[in-house]
């Protein structure tokens, strides 16, 4: 999924989920910012005090892609999580281990996730890990079919637009072609470019093993806002297991609108028909808003706000606010969320990831 939805629908979803404006934005940046999140290291700063931070997200022809244990704690984590086949811990789907971590929508394993962040509503950080796992979330749903490892799962042939949007000038398989296939590994989706991605495409292909996959993206996502709610609803109250109602039908068929009505190859085109939608009031559940514009760097981001620069630099300038800044909090969020799964989740499924 692209920043139209992590960001914009994320926000939408939070406001029918009953979150105020201030804490959407906290939940709709925060999910965004796990694709932008790709640097790692330690901050120093100049009364010597120190942060770790660690990434969420590998651009795709990073040379880390090909580290497995990059993979795992990146693309497993926060991109691809395992779907243990649908089935409950202690069970496995038949094949080899890579059936155990193919991504899967809605698996018990992301129920878990989702879950967990709930249970631990208390932290400081809680509604920044709130986006961090709706994030993940959501992907279970886009990505599904698709491992976050290299291997020849991934591969995709003979991939079509069944749907006609018209955005594409040419068949998705002309555009795989014109690719240099070597310059894009078998790592998650990188064979499919962004088709899992576009809210408004219809479209099949052949994975690696030779089976005809069939994906309706506008019904998985919207599939995606309505599990979205329901958790965000569940913590609101405090409890995972509250039997709540998804999007209203309003804002779903509003949310739904939106997918098939805005075609733009481009998702950042898209983000911007969002907010601009969002800003006139056509989500009723947000009325008209200001929302800002997302801006992972530069001088209105979260990380200048917490150092006073969105550079890099040898040393920052301490401020006592850094401890309460948005940019900590997110950092802490995405650290607490791959411990969790990687260590404490994933085990119980059988699935090493570390």
């Amino acid at each position: 999924m692209h920043i139209d939805f992590h960001h914009a629908t994320t926000y939408v979803v939070a406001r029918d989920a009953g979150f105020t404006h201030e804490e959407a934005d906290i939940i709709a940046y925060s999910a965004q910012y796990v694709d932008d999140a790709t640097s790692t290291g330690t901050i120093n700063f100049d009364n010597r005090a120190v942060y770790n931070r660690i990434s969420s997200a590998h651009k795709m022809l990073d040379a880390r892609n090909t580290e497995e244990l990059a993979n795992h704690y990146v693309w497993l984590a926060f991109h691809f999580l395992p779907g243990n086949g649908g089935l409950a811990a202690g069970e496995n789907p038949n094949g080899s281990f890579i059936d155990k971590i193919i991504c899967t929508p809605n698996s018990p394993v992301a129920q878990e996730m989702v879950r967990d962040a709930i249970l631990e509503k208390d932290r400081a950080y809680a509604l920044h890990r709130l986006g961090v796992t709706m994030h993940v979330y959501a992907d279970t749903w886009a990505h599904q079919g698709f491992a976050g490892v290299l291997h020849n799962v991934n591969e995709v042939e003979n991939a079509k637009e069944t749907n006609k949007s018209g955005i594409f000038k040419k068949s998705l398989s002309g555009i795989l072609s014109s690719f240099l296939e070597d310059a894009i590994p078998p790592l998650g989706h990188g064979r499919a470019l962004t088709f899992p991605d576009a809210p408004f495409l219809q479209w099949q292909y052949e994975n690696g093993r030779g089976a005809l996959i069939k994906r309706d993206n506008p019904m998985d996502f919207i599939a995606a806002a309505d599990h979205m709610c329901i958790a965000m609803r569940r913590y609101q109250l405090g409890n995972p297991d509250a039997p709540v109602n998804g999007l209203s039908a309003t804002t779903r068929q509003q949310i739904l609108d939106m997918f098939n009505g805005t075609l733009f190859e481009d998702g950042e085109e898209r983000h911007k028909a969002w907010l601009k939608a969002i800003r006139k009031g056509q989500f009723t559940i947000c009325g008209k808003v200001d929302i800002d514009d997302y801006f992972p760097r530069g001088n209105d981001s979260w990380k200048a706000a917490a150092l006073g620069t969105s550079f890099d630099m040898r040393l920052y300038p301490y401020k006592n606010e850094f401890l309460t800044s948005h940019w900590k909090h997110f950092h802490d969020a995405i650290q607490a969320h791959r411990f969790n799964v990687v260590y404490n989740i994933l085990p119980k499924y059988g699935i090493c990831a570390a």
